[in-house]
């Protein structure tokens, strides 16, 4: 039952391989599992709402990856994914979410029969996915082997976007452009937030023309007003108000390939104070931008952002963006590259970031953020084309 509509084309998969093959050759790591459902795409090819239980890929020395997984997700092994029927593994339907078994032990007794019972097995453990329950279980289940940390061992071999990837992004972006037109378009005092959110999540499923909306890693998010001070709410069913800033923290996603994208709208006339603070923060923007450039370090882009805020007299106190691409939920990063000083990654050809510095007052909150790449020579390239600016409307 081999995948009828690839993704990617299987030299792509082939490569990626590779190059985690290499980075456990340098981490010394025999085997490696990974629970994180993104990892396990990007290898596989595997999409399913499934990672509320135990699974993973596992990755040997040679031969295609395994994949394990719940019995009843076999079948959307077989459909997503290249890999052959001899790699694909379930452990028995009643380890899941049982007292008195656990899927891990099964994972211990093949990770046995593949001659690791005695290796440096690599495991996520700074991951939403793999649980303290599971580490201990899977411990006791290889007793001879070493479990080793290998977070984010494959989410850094994702950081620089091939030209198939970079295509699903530039579609996502379009789609969160759709997004943000519309909630621009539609606020107004007196409407239900709710109401606005429903046509939001219409927009983001129906895509734009040659690309359908997938689901997004993080809900929509819009806080009005004082609760604009908080980075993370969501909705309820209240009107929007006269007077009041609301910020929308979206994200276009294509094939589980994320943009974020955030713009803030003013209901009435802004009070001075914000218009000072957007002043600073596109001209920390604009400065950024300019500073992402090949060979340049990544806390370069926090220092130019810095700069002009300082000016104005914000501390924002907190990173400025991540690295974006492939996710799943509860959080559409990478979990690699953060924007803030100390970070010395060296930026390279099509890395993919969300440039994203808010700012969170004591009764308002103010968001203008860019979804970026970083080209060949120069600044760097934004995937989103909307005006750098707090959208009023009086």
């Amino acid at each position: 039952m081999a995948n009828p509509d690839p993704v990617f084309d299987q030299p792509e998969y082939d490569a990626r391989v590779v190059a985690v093959r290499a980075a456990m050759e340098r981490s010394g790591i025999d085997i490696l599992f990974c629970e994180d459902p993104s990892n396990m795409a990007w290898l596989t090819g595997y999409d399913g709402y499934s990672f509320y239980v135990h699974q993973g890929v596992i990755v040997t020395a040679s031969g295609p990856p395994i994949w394990w997984g719940r019995p009843m997700d076999m079948a959307g092994a077989w459909r997503k994914s290249w890999l052959p029927d001899t790699h694909i593994h379930a452990y028995p339907d009643d380890h899941v979410m049982s007292e008195d078994k656990h899927p891990m032990d099964h994972l211990g007794a093949l990770i046995r029969t593949l001659g690791g019972g005695a290796a440096r097995v690599g495991v996520e453990m700074e991951n939403y996915y793999y649980s303290a329950k599971a580490h201990a279980v899977l411990t006791a289940a290889v007793p001879d082997a070493q479990l080793v940390d290998a977070t984010n061992l494959v989410n850094w071999c994702r950081l620089v976007k091939s030209k198939a990837e970079l295509s699903l992004m530039r579609k996502a972006a379009r789609i969160v452009e759709k997004m943000i037109d519309g909630a621009v378009e539609r606020i107004e005092p007196g409407l239900p937030k709710n109401q606005l959110v429903a046509d939001i999540y219409r927009d983001a499923t129906m895509g734009v023309d040659g690309a359908w909306g997938d689901y997004a890693a993080i809900a929509p998010m819009l806080p009005s007003g004082p609760d604009a001070a908080a980075a993370h709410l969501t909705w309820d069913g209240k009107p929007f108000q006269a007077g009041e800033a609301t910020f929308f923290e979206l994200a276009g996603c294509h094939h589980r390939y994320h943009v974020p994208f955030c713009r803030t709208v003013f209901l009435g006339t802004p009070p001075d104070e914000m218009r000072r603070a957007e002043a600073a923060l596109v001209d920390g923007l604009n400065a950024g931008i300019d500073a992402a450039r090949p060979g340049n370090r990544v806390e370069d882009i926090a220092a130019a952002l810095a700069k002009p805020l300082a000016a104005a007299g914000i501390d924002r106190g907190a990173r400025c963006g991540y690295s974006i691409g492939l996710s799943y939920p509860p959080d559409w990063g990478e979990r690699t590259i953060s924007i803030r000083d100390g970070d010395q990654t060296e930026l390279r050809e099509n890395m993919t970031l969300h440039f994203m510095p808010g700012i969170w007052m004591d009764d308002w909150g103010l968001e203008i953020t860019e979804p970026i790449r970083i080209r060949e020579s120069g600044p760097a390239e934004c995937l989103c084309d909307r005006p750098r600016e707090l959208f009023v409307k009086p």
